[in-house]
């Protein structure tokens, strides 16, 4: 009879009771250990291994180190996604992953909040190199931190799937409205959209932003409150003749008593 599997660290790995496939759910640390680092590991065996939340994270650790399994890229994305992997482990891969790899990573609920930033920061730093299609593709169904980084997008249609992505939120957009260098084609795209142009954040985003068309400006002032063209005049830098119109807006509606809440 073969002996039983102990945590004694010198028992050799022969001498484990039954074949690796039988002792991937094994409770023991050592015995974690030694099957996720035997050479003879194959690729659904550590699949199987991953799925156990259970699972050390020193046997994280010594899957990374084995060449057999690390050539595959599910369990590269297994590991990554594993809550108890360690970051010095999970990170340095994450950031070589395929983008969409990454963007799939960057929305799964069960990756720690972290990595899943690391995902999205690697994603970002790579927009400028990746086909406009897989940008189109990212716009449309990445994160909202992924979406915002590509309302910069030079492409109009990339800035209309990043403002239809439904995790595109209004922050984002006033964020991305209020930096210099912000394209005109998305300030432009932002002023006519259906749904984003009616939030009175974003309109107040684009009165202070000079790429704004003056029609837009206009429109988009005469509908404001009273209170909110005021904060706009006294805080915001607004271009000269923005300024000028703003003004003349207010004391037209307090001449004719048309003082908006």
């Amino acid at each position: 009879m073969k002996p039983e599997p102990t945590d004694d660290p010198r028992q050799p790995a022969d001498a484990l009771e039954g074949s690796l496939k039988a002792l991937v759910h094994h409770p023991s640390e050592n015995v974690q250990r030694r099957v996720a680092s035997d050479p003879g590991l194959t690729e659904d065996l550590a699949l199987a291994m991953l799925e156990r939340r259970d699972l050390s994270r020193f046997a994280l650790e010594d899957m990374s180190r084995n060449g057999a399994v690390m050539k595959s890229r599910l369990v590269l994305n297994a590991l990554v996604c594993h809550p108890r992997t360690p970051r010095h482990v999970s990170l340095p891969i994450a950031r070589h992953l395929y983008t969409f790899e990454l963007m799939k990573i960057a929305l799964s609920p069960a990756v720690p909040a972290d990595i899943k930033m690391a995902a999205e920061e690697a994603i970002v730093a790579r927009l400028e190199t990746v086909t406009l299609g897989e940008r189109l593709t990212l716009a449309r169904q990445s994160s909202s931190r992924v979406a915002a980084a590509l309302l910069m997008d030079p492409e109009g249609r990339i800035v209309d799937a990043a403002l239809e992505n439904p995790r595109m939120t209004e922050a984002w957009i006033v964020r991305t409205l209020q930096k210099e260098e912000a394209p005109q084609v998305f300030v432009e795209i932002v002023c006519r959209h259906q749904k984003w142009s009616l939030r009175q954040e974003i309109r107040v985003a684009l009165l202070r932003n000079g790429k704004t068309p003056l029609a837009r400006t206009l429109s988009f002032a005469q509908a404001l409150p009273t209170a909110v063209l005021r904060d706009v005049l006294r805080h915001a830098r607004i271009q000269a003749h923005v300024k000028v119109y703003l003004m003349k807006e207010l004391e037209t509606r307090e001449a004719g008593g048309r003082d908006k809440a």
